[in-house]
């Protein structure tokens, strides 16, 4: 497969800069694969698992929602937060899953609760790509 370059940005850091493949993401309108000579395309990223090929081989992280842009010369994913699934820290997931459920059931408003459940898909994805069951 031809590569081509991706960028993976948080309001961080560069998590990532160089050539791949191929990358898999999860839309709002479902999954979506991209490869060298994609046709333009932008779309809404949600927290889940997304893939990216690195020296032949795929490589999963967990990834905080954002946006995805393909242009002709590359491709830009930025979001709020990704890691790579063996730098997650599986203690703080599931401390952040138990003290997300519990803000959920507690809630005083909608924007509470909501905040909360943001909160609980984080941490249920950082699990999933960690290989933790939930």
């Amino acid at each position: 497969m031809t590569p081509f370059k991706l960028k993976i940005i948080t309001p961080e850091k560069t998590f990532f800069s160089g050539d791949t493949t191929q990358i898999i993401a999860k839309t709002t309108m479902g999954n979506v694969g991209i490869l060298h000579g994609h046709v333009p395309y932008v779309a809404n990223l949600v927290s889940s698992p997304i893939l990216i090929e690195v020296d032949g081989e795929l490589k999963e992280a967990a990834l905080s929602g954002g946006f995805l842009k393909v242009s002709p010369d590359d491709v830009v994913v930025v979001t709020y937060a990704i890691e790579w699934a063996d730098e997650i820290d599986v203690a703080r997931a599931e401390r952040s899953k138990q003290n997300a459920e519990e803000r959920m059931k507690r809630h005083e408003s909608q924007k509470e609760f909501d905040r909360a459940e943001k909160k609980l898909k984080r941490a249920l994805n950082r699990l999933l790509v960690a290989g933790r069951k939930h």
